[in-house]
């Protein structure tokens, strides 16, 4: 039996299990591909799914608006024109895409006729006048905007959204957060399938789309096109190029690793199934037979994001490290070896640039910009060095509110998809169903239960390991029993094997009045956020815990039910939220954990002599109401489940700005989950439940959610319980009270549906 503090030993064990499957995902990341060299048309066509799915990973799933011309920025106090060089001239410009979104930055259009267009993609927390000379922050040969238009490029700079947070809350509502605008915007886009990431993407997308709509309408010869970017900028470069062909060529600076540490980055970063199928280096093979400069440059500097203060919390941590150049070097050879089954030229348009011995370079040095440039048909030598910044002409831009309007506008958008977030759920769920009878919509359901499973929440492998079941009795009587009296019944601690490094744990109360060769139900009785089993058995009420469990798990041994509490890892602050963080670039999720878990613990009970396996219904509130949801809605080994102090609208809980509980004024940030809000909320998973019985425990003040917003979900449970004529096999408790068990309409339905008398 395992010693000392079990919750810590789990949380640490997932930890070790998370960061071995990343080590060894590169070695699985080739069945996910079927690379054709017969020809580059052969080879683009098969490599087009993994395109497609990268599309999807970073949500640039939105359909664009055409980009036919650059809106110039101009009014009566002040011409879009705002500076002007020797060789260039600056103007302000904005771009459509999608309806209410616009790109906005500079365009800088050479003196002489242009033969190659470049969007220039500053790092976050750089702006474009910086990168074309206009504002202070980036030495000359940095300005790597300003030396390609210097060299005959047009050059098109566009605004990132930065890691500040000034507009990171709603002071309608007076909620600020610390959370960096890029996490601001992540948070909000992430359960609705988008991801900053992908907004930014579809913004240079759409430039790109101007720049190749200028060439084919004759404005001379069609000019290839590039894309450099740096930090930030360099992902989103890195990203664009892969997914869009007409990109001839992306330099990359600051950017390129393996992300083998991902989960350490901001998590605005962070990107659901990347590792399971990407590396950078399977990235940079979406970019070719076109040409590919990664520029071993020092990263921007970013410790974290702004620090909490007063009014302004909730951002998860995460920070941007230069990585060494041997594992830049290394990512960019395996990237080379990946496709070394094809033509032997395509490997010479990869380069990697860095300074002497390996050291750092750039960004935009002139060995990155010469490789870009020759990559793009020009076979200059050597770069131009003005000496001279351009000249403004006209007040500058009002960078703050700039920076504001492209916060607010992916943010309104953002808000928008989640008011049509409902109508395509319906189009996803219950549109493509049709059920005369309950077991007809069991058998209608399972594909959609294997979705959430597989692709919503991330499944795990089965279990590597037997059970190996190891108990010791549980001393109500010692000091951290918290308070815990038996009346009648034995208390057991279980631990369970699942995977190695991964157990499953709980305490079993045992009734004492069991009878030789008799089958009793059990309930699950789950704790919640930061909770132990322990908290759901006590009946101490200066315990804490005692508040919002009333000891509901004592209480059902009191009435004869075989209990099980079983501990969830969601216990040490970002100690467990980091298990998120690990999980999810691995296509995976704190619920692939807890859904093995509770699936082993479901194996295991139903081997017991004195369990009825029929009968196993699940109990949970807060974070194990949730759990409620999310475990009985896949595992049909649960014959019922409650969920108190959960049941929600899912997804205005998690994106909506409208309420002060909403998370995204919290530092819950492992709450998310990609593209959730998009295909299943609460109702979509309690219809996954039926004909099992579900029931849900609401209080009226509890701020965790709306009477109306769970009013409103659980109605569309109930229609559908009638409608499959199993109406009484479902019902709903509001009580006048908080975030806490109730323990009366729940108790009668266990009785009632579990076949168990009540005392």
């Amino acid at each position: 039996m395992l010693q000392g503090d079990l919750s810590a030993q789990m949380v640490a064990g997932i930890d070790r299990y998370f960061l071995r499957e990343t080590e060894q995902s590169p070695a699985g990341r080739q069945q996910f591909w079927q690379r054709d060299f017969s020809s580059s048309q052969a080879y683009d066509t098969s490599v087009q799914p993994n395109r497609e799915r990268l599309r999807k990973m970073i949500g640039a799933v939105d359909a664009r608006l055409p980009v036919k011309a650059l809106d110039t920025l101009r009014n009566t106090r002040n011409p879009s024109m705002v500076g002007e060089s020797y060789s260039f001239t600056v103007e302000a410009v904005r771009w459509p895409v999608f309806e209410g979104v616009f790109g906005e930055g500079l365009f800088l259009y050479p003196t002489n006729q242009p033969r190659i267009s470049v969007v220039a993609i500053p790092d976050a927390d750089q702006t474009p006048e910086m990168l074309v000379g206009l504002a202070p922050g980036l030495a000359p040969e940095h300005q790597f905007a300003r030396r390609l238009a210097e060299h005959g490029c047009q050059v098109l700079v566009p605004v990132l959204v930065d890691r500040q947070d000034t507009w990171s809350g709603n002071p309608e509502i007076n909620r600020q957060t610390n959370l960096p605008h890029r996490e601001w915007i992540y948070r909000q886009a992430y359960p609705l399938g988008r991801h900053i990431v992908g907004y930014e993407v579809q913004k240079v997308l759409a430039a790109v789309e101007y720049f190749a709509g200028k060439g084919q309408q004759g404005e001379g010869n069609a000019r290839k096109i590039g894309v450099a970017g740096y930090g930030e900028g360099g992902l989103i470069a890195f990203y664009a190029a892969a997914l869009d062909p007409r990109i001839e060529a992306a330099l990359v600076s600051g950017f390129f690793d393996s992300r083998q540490r991902l989960w350490e980055e901001p998590i605005y970063r962070n990107l659901f199934g990347l590792l399971r199928e990407f590396g950078d280096a399977e990235v940079a093979s979406l970019i070719a037979p076109r040409a590919l400069v990664v520029e071993h440059s020092e990263a921007p500097k970013v410790k974290g994001p702004p620090k909490p203060r007063a009014g302004r919390t909730g951002a998860a941590p995460g920070k941007i490290t230069t990585p060494d150049y041997a594992t830049v070097e290394a990512e960019f050879e395996r990237a080379r070896t990946l496709l070394k089954g094809g033509d032997p030229k395509v490997l010479d348009r990869f380069s990697l640039i860095t300074g002497t011995e390996g050291m750092t370079t750039g960004p935009g040095s002139d060995r990155a910009l010469l490789a870009l440039l020759n990559a793009l048909g020009d076979s200059a030598k050597r770069l131009t060095r003005a000496s001279k910044s351009p000249t403004h002409l006209r007040a500058p831009v009002d960078l703050a509110t700039r920076q504001q309007r492209q916060v607010k506008q992916l943010q309104e958008h953002t808000q928008k998809l989640l008011r049509e977030s409902e109508r395509v759920r319906a189009a996803f769920f219950w549109n493509r169903l049709e059920a005369a009878t309950a077991r007809d919509w069991e058998a209608a359901c399972a594909p959609l239960k294997q979705i959430l499973w597989d692709d919503i929440t991330g499944r795990l492998p089965p279990p590597a390991l037997p059970a190996n079941p190891r108990t010791r009795r549980f001393e109500p009587a010692t000091a951290d029993s918290g308070g815990i009296t038996p009346r009648g019944w034995a208390a057991y601690d279980v631990v369970l094997d699942v995977y190695p490094d991964v157990f499953a744990w709980g305490i079993l109360l045992l009734p004492g009045n069991l009878w030789p060769g008799e089958r009793r139900p059990v309930v699950v009785c789950q704790h919640g956020l930061e909770g132990l089993p322990a908290d759901v058995i006590t009946e101490d009420s200066k315990n804490p815990a005692f508040g919002c469990y009333k000891g509901f798990a004592a209480r059902l041994a009191d009435r004869g039910f075989i209990v099980f509490a079983p501990h969830n890892p969601y216990r040490g602050g970002d100690t467990f939220r980091q298990l998120q963080r690990k999980a999810n670039p691995l296509k995976a999720s704190l619920f692939s954990v807890i859904i093995a878990q509770h699936n082993r613990i479901l194996d295991w009970l139903g081997m017991l002599p004195f369990v009825d396996a029929k009968r196993i219904a699940f109990y949970g509130l807060s974070y194990g109401g949730n759990s409620s949801m999310r475990v009985p809605s896949v595992l049909d080994g649960y014959a019922l489940s409650i969920s108190s102090g959960s049941f929600n609208d899912w997804t205005r809980k998690n994106v909506s700005l409208e309420v002060s509980t909403s998370y995204m004024f919290h530092g819950e940030y492992e709450m998310p989950d990609f593209n959730l809000g998009g295909t299943f909320g609460h109702a979509e998973m309690a219809a996954l439940i039926v004909p099992r019985p579900f029931m849900v425990e609401r209080g009226h003040n509890d701020p965790v959610g709306l009477d109306k917003w769970v009013a409103d979900e659980y109605a569309k449970v109930r229609r559908l319980y009638d409608r499959l004529d199993v109406g009484n096999h479902t019902a709903i408790e509001f009580f006048d009270g908080g975030h806490t068990i109730n323990g009366v309409g729940t108790f009668d339905f266990l009785h009632q549906q579990l076949k168990w008398p009540e005392p």
